[in-house]
């Protein structure tokens, strides 16, 4: 415990001096080793002893996380470095790299200023390289380079110099050809990885030794010297003289921005609307600790003891106990801070206060969400809501095995969903049935045992269904929907969203938080009718709702409600009670009834609602279906078998790239036919093939099938089997 107590207190000397910080994040595909690197680093600067370094795994507290040997939560440590004779404060965020937890990397990623990215010598780029390596680039994060298990090229492919150098020479252009693929201004402008400038390193986590072209000059050790004695396995010599936490941590002072630069970069890109001029804006792009208290939530966890704990970047100012804070987007209520700390793994240590640029763990912050922005001012504009890359794609049903336990479940589930944004959660009172829908099946395993092994509520659960979407695949119009009295009549017209706009829309581009102006020239600019893109009135999901009508009385008051039905209809689409996606409506005319109390709530939420599902069956409502990606690398021999499984399951086979003696198997198939994938794809290989999956959006179901899933969703909702008419809604 001493040691960690002197941590603590280098830690709270260091915090004041911004161009003393680091803030990073490290992030790969699934096993490429960032946990074994994280523990390398701990170990280095003193915190968990050498000998258990890589196989403790320290960052993966979660008991869950060690049994399966994978990382689930991002987890946060706080450490000092010595770089030429000046301590330097790290503050190091450890990322999930299993594709079900992407977003645990998307919140990561805006608290950090620069990120090592790992990547297998062996293996080379995968797929999730790429997504995170895209995510740290649209938050405005450096990277670094940091490659591998080079032991493994070494002992088990048996390479030769020569051809190790070639082949680390690969991985280093392929991740470079990615980060000029995603960003070319930056890598223009100094982003470019090369090992010559010291961006790159070389390395074996597991074994604690790490070489850098830097570094080598420092400690005379060459790739000869690691080729043989990685040849003749004497890795303690290496670990010795070239150690990796040194060579990590002196690439990352040396070559990662500290807060004071970063901010100016950063606070434009994840603070588009906000205006610079103001006091929050200034002292921000400055790193302020004397402004106003800017914080972005991005992490939210319970603790027993202490309640909610919200850990989020600080911008600008100065937190500490008893500050006032605001939520944006709330109700104005103070939230006091009860206690101000900073996060070493799993545990939470409290300090005085704690000034901008730093990673803080606060308590106290009752309304706050993950994405929230907190400022002890009462007005002030939001940061960018945090993009995810994937939707919930798959569902299960949860009950409370004992009745008595139904209340504690509610708000279980309640606090589930606030934990993990990338959740969603749909309580129905009045079924009692409990939907929680998430990344993938390990997701939703996990989430569905930690409210068994944390909340200690016995819970059942289905087996996991998949969620569907419905759009529509024609035009219709005039619709007209009647009122209950039939003294209120709405027409409407219904036609699909180009796939450009909905992109936009998903990307942040078009959005009801733009000025009106700034909006509808963006809308125009993308295509729209200038008529058109003045009067649209609500975005929900990706769908639009134009109001086209001309001077009708009363309609302005009952707005409201007319949106209300419309979103009520999108919710639950006529065919299976699914979501509705990419759909433009227009409100052509409405005659309305002149007595306010004949077109109250009951009145024309009925009329808008039956008028759209009627519009959607007349507009050929169908299903779509969530698809992934999917990337199989196998022996030469085992190909055809790699290729039947894709196929096997309405998939499609786009690509074969081989290398060496292996190939890879690149295609798409939907989610709802990869359930059981993992064991069928090592039978049919024998156990040979390595395969990940990546959220690939929403693709329409084939006709033949679309009767038969329809009745299998109704008939599981408990709805009429029968399909419904365009009629059976406008009676």
């Amino acid at each position: 415990m001493t040691r960690r107590k002197k941590m603590v207190e280098k830690v709270t000397t260091l915090m004041d001096q911004p161009e003393r910080i680091r803030n990073i994040g490290i992030v790969a595909h699934i096993d490429h080793g960032k946990t074994t690197l994280s523990d390398n680093l701990l170990a280095g600067a003193g915190m968990i002893s050498e000998e258990i370094a890589g196989k403790a795994c320290w960052m993966d507290s979660d008991e869950e996380e060690q049994a399966r040997g994978i990382t689930i939560d991002s987890s946060n440590v706080s450490m000092v470095h010595t770089y030429s004779d000046k301590e330097y404060l790290i503050n190091m965020i450890d990322t999930p790299g299993h594709v079900d937890f992407g977003g645990d990397v998307t919140r990561a990623m805006r608290a950090v200023d620069g990120a090592v990215v790992l990547v297998d010598a062996v293996e080379g780029t995968m797929p999730q390289t790429e997504t995170v390596l895209r995510q740290a680039l649209k938050e405005g994060v450096k990277p670094v380079l940091f490659i591998n298990k080079v032991d493994r090229l070494i002992n088990e492919l048996k390479v030769d110099e020569m051809e190790m150098q070639i082949r680390l020479g690969k991985v280093i252009d392929k991740v470079n050809k990615l980060v000029k693929g995603m960003n070319e201004e930056a890598f223009k402008g100094g982003w470019k990885l090369d090992a010559a400038d010291g961006t790159v390193a070389f390395g074996s986590a597991l074994y604690n030794w790490a070489v850098s072209i830097p570094f080598m000059k420092k400690s005379g050790v060459s790739f000869k010297d690691v080729y043989e004695k990685c040849k003749t396995e004497d890795m303690k010599w290496l670990a010795k003289n070239s150690p990796l936490c040194d060579v990590v941590l002196d690439m990352v002072v040396r070559n990662l921005p500290n807060p004071d630069d970063a901010q100016k970069r950063r606070v434009p890109i994840i603070w588009q609307h906000g205006d610079p001029q103001t006091a929050e804006g200034k002292s921000m792009l400055a790193c302020d600790p004397n402004g106003p208290a800017c914080l972005m939530v991005t992490d939210i966890s319970f603790d027993q003891h202490a309640g909610e704990v919200a850990t989020g970047r600080l911008f600008s100012g100065t937190l500490k106990r008893g500050t006032e804070c605001y939520i944006m987007g709330t109700a104005k209520k103070v939230n006091r801070l009860t206690q101000v700390g900073i996060f070493m793994g799993a545990e939470r240590i409290e300090v005085e206060s704690l000034p901008a640029g730093n990673i803080a763990a606060v308590t106290g912050l009752k309304d706050a969400i993950v994405g929230s922005t907190v400022s002890s001012l009462m007005e002030m504009t939001p940061f960018e809501s945090l993009k995810h890359y994937s939707e919930p794609v798959m569902t299960v049903a949860v009950e409370a095995k004992n009745m008595k336990d139904l209340p504690k479940l509610v708000t279980v589930l309640r606090q589930v969903a606030k934990e993990d944004p990338t959740v969603q959660v749909t309580i129905n009172e009045e079924t009692g049935e409990h939907l929680i829908s998430g990344m993938g099946e390990l997701h939703l395993e996990i989430i569905t045992h930690r409210i068994e092994r944390d909340k200690k509520v016995e819970i059942v659960t289905s087996p996991p269904i998949v969620v569907y979407r419905e759009t529509i695949t024609g035009t219709a119009g005039p619709v007209e929907g009647k009122s209950p009295n039939r003294h209120n009549r709405f027409y409407i017209e219904l036609e699909p969203l180009s796939e450009d706009i909905v992109q936009m829309i998903k990307d942040g581009d078009i959005s009801m938080d733009l000025p009106a102006l700034e909006r509808r020239d963006v809308l125009v600019e993308a295509g729209f009718d200038k008529d058109e893109a003045k009067n649209l009135k609500a975005i929900e999901g990706t769908n639009m709702f134009l109001d086209m009508t001309k001077g009708i009385q009363y309609l302005n008051e009952t707005m409201e409600l007319v949106l209300d039905g419309w979103r009520e209809a999108l919710a639950g689409g006529p065919l299976a009670d699914e979501q509705v996606q990419n759909v433009k409506i227009r409100l052509i005319d409405v005659k309305l009834h002149e007595d306010a109390i004949h077109r109250g709530p009951a009145q024309v939420i009925p009329a808008v609602r039956s008028a759209v599902k009627a519009g959607l069956l007349l507009a050929n409502d169908t299903l779509l279906e969530p698809m992934q990606n999917l990337q199989i690398t196998v022996p030469q021999e085992h190909m055809g078998a790699a290729t039947g499984m894709v196929q096997g399951r309405r998939g499609q086979v786009y690509d074969m790239q081989s290398e060496g003696d292996t190939i890879t198997v690149i295609g798409k198939a939907p989610v709802a036919e990869l359930f059981g994938f993992a064991g069928d794809v090592r039978s049919a290989t024998e156990g040979r093939a390595m395969w990940s999956t990546e959220f690939a959006g929403f693709a329409t179901v084939p006709g033949g099938m679309l009767k038969e899933i329809v009745t299998a969703i109704r008939k599981r909702k408990g709805l009429k089997e029968q399909i419904p008419e365009p009629a059976d809604y406008l009676a």
